[in-house]
């Protein structure tokens, strides 16, 4: 989940599933039921779906190897903004106010001509069928599945909003207090260990200095550096980032750290970060700190394979967020455009 400038990120499937990663099954996880989404959609009306979804996203993952972690921020920022809709590929709407792109929060995002693509082939093989919304969480399983993790079964059925609005992109800050953090995702329905879970995410990628260095040199006043900066890391950063204006303006804008030492594969290292105090982020290092979240941060430390299995439900969990279904919305044509 990479974030923008101090912004923050049915049966047959849960038995493929656990079998892929051995998790125990409820009958919840099973049925999840009431919102109409379910494996196998498209099976009659686009059987080549999935297969051009995997070949287009790995070809263009061999061009971009940090694409994966675009692709899961554009699914993260779709999701938490209105719900799984497609919104955040619009380029315009009916009301012609600014789009959630347009939005300071969303700068940065990448990956959309790749779901572009697969829109453009999809049209041809099965025209007017498949929605972006799905075809964003069928390309983000193959991001998660392309940097270290199962490759999930994707409920799918959702439909294309025909709104987006820039005022709609409210999403935490790194100096948002932890209780409206927590609140923020249990009003999507997300628990505060599915939270801790999701933002796993951010041990793929890379992020600019200018993301987190006033954690360096203008953290508070009388404090210019963040104390929960482990002091040696501190020092590492100083190297990659160097005070503001101290550097010619474009090149500063240029300057990226890895958010970790596996940037290309979704594991557990940021949470034995987030206990050395080796977090880029304020808001990420919070976890650690906070009692209502330092536990499951410590438990995922020291078990991989827990931290695996419990992400891969919840991000499928989190492609259920408010989606249109049935006569909902509308498929559209073009996913930068409605119909």
């Amino acid at each position: 989940m990479e974030m923008g400038p101090r912004l923050i990120a049915t049966a047959v499937f849960v038995v493929i599933l656990c079998s892929m990663i051995v998790v125990p099954c409820s009958a919840d996880e099973v049925n999840n039921p009431g919102n109409g989404l379910h494996v196998g959609f498209y099976d009659r009306k686009c059987p080549n779906l999935e297969q051009i979804v995997t070949d287009v996203v790995a070809k263009a993952v061999e061009r971009d190897q940090k694409l994966p972690a675009g692709l899961i921020r554009l699914f993260f920022h779709d999701c938490f903004v209105k719900g799984c809709d497609a919104s955040i590929l619009l380029d315009a709407t009916p009301s012609d106010e600014p789009v959630e792109m347009q939005s300071p929060a969303s700068g940065g995002i990448r990956g959309i001509e790749v779901i572009e693509e697969i829109k453009a082939r999809l049209e041809q093989e099965c025209p007017e069928t498949v929605s972006c919304a799905d075809i964003l969480a069928f390309a983000t399983r193959e991001a998660v599945a392309l940097s270290g993790l199962p490759r999930h079964q994707v409920p799918a059925g959702r439909r294309d909003s025909r709104t987006s609005r820039a005022s709609d992109v409210i999403l935490p800050s790194p100096a948002t207090p932890m209780d409206e953090i927590i609140d923020f995702f249990s009003r999507r329905n997300l628990t505060p260990e599915e939270m801790v879970v999701l933002f796993g995410a951010h041990s793929i990628g890379a992020v600019h200095c200018n993301f987190f260095d006033y954690r360096l040199y203008n953290f508070a006043p009388g404090m210019p550096q963040d104390p929960s900066l482990n002091p040696v890391f501190a020092a590492e950063l100083a190297q990659q980032c160097p005070a503001p204006n101290t550097l010619p303006a474009e090149e500063a804008k240029n300057r990226v750290v890895d958010l970790d030492a596996t940037p290309l594969v979704l594991d557990n290292h940021y949470y034995t970060n987030l206990m050395q105090g080796r977090a880029l982020m304020q808001l990420d290092q919070a976890l650690a700190t906070d009692p209502r979240t330092g536990a499951e941060v410590a438990k995922l430390a020291i078990r991989s394979d827990s931290w695996a299995r419990q992400f891969v439900r919840a991000i499928i969990k989190m492609g259920r967020i408010n989606v249109l279904t049935g006569d909902a919305g509308e498929i559209r044509k073009n996913c930068r455009n409605f119909n």
